[in-house]
This record gives structure tokens, sequence and C-alpha cells, in this order.
């Protein structure tokens, strides 16, 4: 078994990620490294599976040198951790796999850099493994939704914003977040980062991430971080792509399905974890960020993970998008749920008004057959409703709204 599990705290996907090993030879959890991956897989099948992790140089060495002698010596069924590190072992898994077809959940596997690893998987593993996602806690898992509100329900929900919902910051108060973020960071950059690709210099790459930090929820201009940076544009390309790769970040496509409107077409850049952001743009106080500039960007981080969430802990893909226009009309989000559209506007306010529906009502005109229903996500304690098919949709009961539609 892993060494020192951490103290499993219940998670969404549980229901999701049980069908997904009685119903498939294999399971593949992808996700950020600290996202309770392996806690998971441990707390359900510890009994029943061996466990390895190539985070150990030595059985790394092995799993590359001799997958097959590695197979025997860990035999199925098995969790392995960290099979990015491994690729070679997947051809191996598939014969075993093939070897016997009437077993399910023989392989159980982790991985923090998803898209060499689902390069493997589709060449190796096609229709023999499911593949689910493992993002930090939304809200209702995690311990701030259970913090007395003293009439202000919006001091808990900035610190589970400002702290971050990884696993281990979310369910253990007493840990200094920011000595936890510095240790998250070096681990990354040095495993992950590098692992993906050979970078030289770390501290210029860590630059950069803060860099994204500071643009998160904005629209993603290359050239800009490029110029501030003196980096080439193909370079912070490519280390966009790290950050993709490793799901530190999400690009949030523009909404195309075009209705007479000339539209934008960059994407915008969000962060998974608002904690990791809030750590990089030295934001600590949950107070002072209600009130100041970033309040706006980290509630619609906020909110992004949380529809995010919402797609991988049902595993379904998600369809998550914005939309804007060159003359300004512009709607935060934009979801595809049971074959409609959902437009999702957040607002740091704790009393929704019809001007805040103002950009939905615009796209709803253009879009009226499409739209199930439009929402206003904000501070507010109640479902209220604004205009006829747009609702005010308090942030903390989002997810719960949405398995509604």
């Amino acid at each position: 078994m892993g060494n020192n599990p951490m103290q499993y705290w219940p998670r969404e996907i549980e229901n999701t990620l049980k069908r997904a090993v009685e119903q498939f030879s294999a399971v593949i959890l992808t996700g950020p490294r600290q996202s309770g991956k392996t806690t998971l897989f441990e707390h359900f099948f510890k009994q029943s599976h061996n466990y390895v992790t190539l985070d150990d140089p030595q059985i790394r060495a092995l799993a590359i040198a001799d997958p097959k002698l590695f197979l025997e010596k860990y035999p199925a069924p098995l969790i392995i951790d960290e099979i990015q590190y491994a690729p070679s072992l997947l051809p191996y898994i598939k014969i075993e796999i093939d070897t016997h077809r009437a077993q399910k959940g023989l392989f159980l596997l982790t991985g923090s850099q998803q898209f060499p690893l689902m390069q493997g998987v589709t060449e190796s593993l096609a229709g023999r493994c499911a593949v689910l996602t493992l993002l930090p806690m939304n809200w209702q898992e995690s311990r701030f939704n259970q913090l007395p509100i003293n009439n202000n329900i919006s001091i808990p929900l900035f610190s589970f914003w400002v702290r971050g919902a990884f696993p281990e910051l979310a369910a253990n108060p007493e840990l200094d977040s920011n000595l936890w973020y510095a240790g998250y960071l070096q681990t990354y950059l040095e495993r992950d980062v590098r692992g993906l690709r050979q970078i030289g210099n770390l501290s210029e790459f860590q630059i950069f991430l803060q860099m994204c930090a500071a643009r998160n929820a904005q629209l993603l201009n290359l050239s800009s971080i490029s110029k501030d940076l003196g980096i080439a544009v193909n370079t912070i390309k490519a280390w966009i792509n790290i950050l993709e790769a490793s799901q530190q970040i999400y690009s949030v496509r523009p909404y195309y399905n075009n209705k007479g409107k000339r539209l934008i077409k960059a994407p915008k850049l969000f962060f998974t974890d608002t904690g990791l952001c809030s750590h990089l743009v030295g934001l600590k106080d949950p107070v002072l960020a209600l009130q100041g500039n970033f309040a706006g960007p980290l509630a619609e981080s906020a909110v992004f993970g949380e529809l995010l969430k919402f797609y991988h802990n049902r595993g379904l893909i998600p369809a998550i998008y914005f939309w804007r226009t060159a003359g300004g009309d512009e709607v935060d989000f934009i979801i595809e749920l049971n074959n409609k559209i959902v437009p999702i506007e957040v607002k740091i306010t704790k009393t929704p008004t019809l001007l805040h529906a103002a950009p939905i009502n615009t796209f709803c005109k253009l879009f009226q057959k499409e739209v199930n229903q439009g929402m206003v996500v904000c501070l507010s304690d109640t479902e209220l409703p604004l205009a006829n098919n747009i609702m005010a949709i308090p942030f903390v009961s989002l997810a719960k709204h949405l398995s509604s539609l």
C-alpha cells in the first residue's frame, strides 16, 4: 500500500469511479498533483489491489527497463501511481487485460500529466479503459461550507477561494497555506514541468506562472506575456501547453454558434484552483480579496472551477465556453447541458437585480430556442427569479442547481 495516506475526505466523484471500476478492465484517474487521486483509490481499493508508485526512482527504472518483469513483481489487481513516468508499461498492461478480459478493475492508474498520458492510452488501451479526472475539492466537499456564517456567507466563501481546494489544505485548517503552496510549486516545477519539457531556467518559468495568475479570467494574449517576459511567443505557447497538460490551467474557448455578431476569438485563461492563483499573486486575506480588484476574476475563476468539477465528477466531457462580441456584449460562461445551452453571469453582489442579468438577456434574444435557463451566480442567500427564465443562484448552491436542469 502507499505510504502515509492522507486522511480520507468524501468526494463527489465516488459513484462515477465505482461504476467505472465495475465496467472497465482499467481506470485512469488524471488530475493535478495533490488533488487526492491516490487517497481516493486507496480508500476504496486498498484491500483488493496491490499498490506501487512510479514516483520511486528505482521502481520507475524497473518499469521502464523491463515492463514484463515489473508486472510479474507487482501483479494485478494493481494500483499504479504516476503512470506517465513509464508509458512503455501500457502495451504490457493491454496484454494483461486481454488475457483476463472477464475481470474488471484490474488496473487502476493515476497520472498528473494529461496530454502525453492520453496519447499512450489512445494507442494501447482504447476501449479497455475509462478515463476520469479528479480536480481539487468543490464547495460542497470542503470543510468551509460547514463553518459558521454569522450573517455573512461571503467570508467563508472567500476564505475557501483564497486558501484553495486541494484536499490537504481544505481538510486541515491548521496547515500554513503559504508554506504548502511554496512546497507544491517546487515539486510541480521539478517533477511535472521538467518531465514535460526540458526547461533550463525554472525561475523564469515561475515568473511566467505568476504572470498567468495576474491574467487569470482574462483573454489569453500570448504576445503580451512574451513582451513582458522577453521570451519568444512560441516558447510562451509551449509553456501554456505545459500548464494545460498538468491541469493547472484551462483555456476556455469562445462560443462560436454565431447569430450575426462578430465574435472575439481568443480563449480565456483560468486556473484550476483559485488558491494556487491567489498564492501566485500574493493574495492572502479573504476580506481584502472581497474588496480588491481581484475579487471579480477570483469569483469568475471559482465559478469556472465549480462548473468544471460538475462535469468531471459525473464522468462527462466539459462543455464550457464564453461569449464576447467585438461590440462589447459578453456573457461569462456558456455551458452545454442536456442538449440545451445555459448562459451564466458571475457577479460580486448579495442583491442581484435585473440589471445584472442584462448580458444574459442579450444572449437569450439571439439564442432563445436553444437556451434552457440563464443564471446570475452571486453571493445571495437564496435563489431569486430576475426575469423570464433567468435566475439568481447563490454560489453555494450552484452544483445542486445544475443537477436539477
